[in-house]
Order: C-alpha cells, then structure tokens, then sequence
C-alpha cells in the first residue's frame, strides 16, 4: 500500500489559521476530493473537526480519525488511537493507497516515522500568515513526479503549483 500524504502550504509552510484554511483556492479543494475520493482518508481530530459538520465525513471515502480520546465519536468515521492503527485498518482493508489528509501534528508525525511514500502538495505561491504550519522538508529525500502550475485568476487570490513527490528509497 502506498502511504500518501496531502496538503496545501504556503511558500513560508503555513497549512492554517484558527482551524480553518487561511485561503479559498476552489480548484485546490476540486483537486484534493479527486486525488482522494475512493481512499482511506486518515486524519487528526482537530484537523476533522475543522471540516464543516456538513461535509464530515468526507463522502466516497473511508474516513479514520486518529485520537488519543477512546470516548471521541465520529458518526460515519472510523475512530483509532494511534496513526499505525488507522494504516494497518487500511492495508487490512485492501487500500492501494491510504492518505494523511492533516492536520499539522499527524503530518510531522508521519514523516518523523518514515511513513510517507508519497506527497501531494498544492504550492501556494505567497507568504500566508498561520498558526499551523507544515513540516520542513529534507528535498533530497524527495524526486519530483509532476507539476502543474495554477496562476491567479478571479476565483483564486493566489497562484499556486501542484507537485506530486515520491520518497527516494
């Protein structure tokens, strides 16, 4: 199974702001549920109860939250204690490939542990004040698969690239 991680960060890292995401790039989240849709999704609980009630959970996904709280209820989720726990449920499950979908602290913990093989990450062209940022990369770790830049326009404040990076093993 190939462990992918997503994310839209700033040029200075910034992935959000008081729980929410410090942009509107409709075309990113247009990305994100395509790249998604039909995939284990494994997330943060804060960074779950961020998604509006409406949205939550993500439809035509299987959705996992990761919590420390063996109470937390997540009608229509799948509730675990640990990252590890909500990857294997995955593999068991037959997934090609599970992604991490955030938040800033499942993020940092997944690539601590090596876990990631791949990342999906929207480049958002501009410095964004945040208090939620992403972790630094060591970009001799990483090859670029693809790229796609996304300028400005009337429906997106900034302009932004999104890049697919494989782990070198």
């Amino acid at each position: 199974m190939i462990i992918s991680a997503i994310a839209a960060v700033a040029d200075n890292g910034t992935i959000g702001r008081d729980s929410d995401l410090p942009w509107n790039l409709p075309d990113d989240l247009k990305y994100f549920q395509r790249t998604t849709r039909g995939h284990h999704v494994i997330t943060g609980r804060k960074n779950y109860e961020t998604i509006p009630a409406k949205y939550r959970p993500l439809k035509d996904r299987v959705n996992i939250v990761v919590t420390r709280n063996t109470d937390y209820e997540a009608p229509g989720a799948v509730v675990v204690g640990s990252l590890e726990e909500g990857l294997d449920l995955a593999r068991r499950a037959g997934e090609e490939e599970a992604f991490i979908i955030g938040g800033g602290q499942i993020y940092a913990e997944a690539l601590r542990k090596g876990l990631v093989d791949r990342l999906y990450l929207t480049l958002v062209h501009a410095e964004v004040e945040g208090d939620t940022h992403f972790p630094l990369l060591d970009h001799a770790d990483w090859t670029e698969r693809s790229r796609a830049h996304h300028p400005a326009d009337e429906r997106h404040a900034h302009a932004f690239s999104f890049v697919v990076l494989d782990r070198m093993h």
